[in-house]
């Protein structure tokens, strides 16, 4: 029996404020354990000042859910050019009129409140903008991405923990081959049904990958630290020209956040320094660093479509599935997503999050490096503004696929895609090798 819209628009309500709920929820974690010193300051010239990030979050759902679906007047116009992130770099945010801590809380909270009026009446069909409560869902993908982003500063800051959570289940690679081979054929990439995807998710269309072979779980620090004890970061015959000359001129030779001392790697997490546990999956590693590990490896990235296809396609049935598991939504046994855990889990952890071949941990722990360009689909249109995709297609960004235990699952998916520069390492990147079949 086919739903009534009203029991529809019900449903989405449900869905969209658990996904705002547990947005804010998080938000608020993230600006509330440290001080108002804290939240003012700018940790590096990579990242905005946190309480930049918490008033753009605000302005962002007041642009969006009051303004566009609602049609309300703006609150506060004034501050638009101010949390236009497109308008100003992040290395020089701390020099503008910013909201104050404690502004920027009443502000966002104000707003918030507002947008729950808003999505408890406001029908949500007869427009793309607000069909399957899309607007709603981008916001808390808005928030959820801002967050991940807030961490990123978390680890970048000097001082003593400020957060703090359970560890992650463990792993084991024992008993797991070492890859897999991914048989040749066509696939269906991307999305067109999946209701929140993002404009460059869309459309679904078809891909002929040939057969090859990937990693079963991420390249763990152990397998790293082989690479870095035979040299890896002083041979030139490994490393693009670009990133040959980027390790050479800032002195990179390990990870960021790692240091040898005492005869062992160690790593500074989040105000912790412990040694470098040699099962997690690395991170913190930029594409140049996967790339030049691959070669040395005698391995190579995947390609975008091939780490989609070892992610999606089941072969028993020749369909794509939303996840490596199947279509239901992610839980705590299949993926490690959401900061539930401030750390990956162990190669090899989360068997029930494995694909219809077996490869595990393609979900969660660490965002993947891939060998492609961030390029539009074939019939890319984009929605519901340019500047969420269409202005970084090229080859300056490098996609990468899969999230990572900082990011939440209402912003993470098996077509959802993920882009930065090539040189990028404070952000929560690891990678897998894979090689031709």
């Amino acid at each position: 029996m086919t739903e009534t819209p009203v029991a529809t628009d019900d449903v989405l309500r449900k869905r969209a404020l658990e996904a705002l709920t547990t947005a804010r929820a998080r938000t608020r974690l993230l600006t509330e354990c440290v001080d108002d010193r804290e939240l003012t300051a700018q940790h590096s010239p990579l990242m905005s000042p946190l309480v930049w990030d918490l008033a753009h979050i605000g302005n962002q759902e007041e642009q969006w859910l009051l303004r566009a679906v609602a049609g309300r007047d703006a609150i506060r116009p004034e501050i638009d050019s101010v949390y236009d992130a497109f308008e100003h770099p992040r290395a020089e945010r701390p020099t503008l009129p910013l909201l104050s801590p404690a502004e920027s809380r009443t502000y966002a909270s104000d707003i918030r409140g507002r947008v729950l009026d808003v999505l408890e009446a406001h029908p949500l069909h007869g427009s793309p903008l607000v069909d399957s409560a899309f607007a709603f869902g981008m916001i808390a993908q808005h928030e959820q991405q801002h967050d991940e982003t807030m961490l990123i500063t978390h680890q970048l800051r000097r001082g003593p923990a400020a957060l703090d959570a359970p560890e992650p289940p463990g792993g084991g690679t024992a008993g797991l081959p070492a890859e897999v081979l991914v048989p040749a054929g066509p696939f269906t990439m991307g999305t067109s049904a999946e209701p929140w995807a993002l404009d460059n998710e869309r459309p679904a269309h078809h891909r002929h990958v040939d057969a090859f072979l990937i990693d079963t779980t991420p390249v763990t620090n152990g397998a790293f630290q082989a690479f870095v004890a035979d040299g890896g970061y002083t041979d030139e015959r490994w490393w693009a020209p670009e990133g040959w000359d980027q390790i050479r001129r800032h002195d990179i030779g390990a990870p960021l956040f790692w240091r040898h001392e005492g005869g062992q790697w160690l790593r500074r997490r989040f105000g912790v320094t412990e040694p470098v546990p040699e099962d997690e999956p690395v991170l913190h590693v930029s594409w140049y660093e996967a790339d030049a590990y691959a070669r040395w490896a005698g391995r190579r990235l995947p390609t975008e479509a091939e780490w989609e296809k070892a992610a999606r396609h089941d072969p028993a049935s020749g369909r794509s599935r939303r996840y490596p598991w199947g279509d239901d939504d992610p839980t705590p046994e299949r993926a490690n997503l959401g900061q539930r855990h401030l750390r990956p889990a162990p190669a090899g952890a989360y068997p029930e999050g494995a694909s219809p071949l077996g490869v595990r941990q393609l979900i969660g722990d660490v965002w993947e490096w891939t060998s492609s360009d961030f390029l539009p689909y074939p019939g890319f249109a984009p929605f519901p503004y340019r500047e969420y995709s269409e202005v970084f297609f090229g080859p300056g960004h490098k996609v990468l696929r899969g999230g990572s235990f900082a990011v939440d699952a209402v912003a993470c998916r098996g077509t959802f895609r993920n882009w930065d520069l090539p040189v990028r390492r404070q952000i929560f990147s690891g990678f897998r090798t894979a090689r031709d079949a």
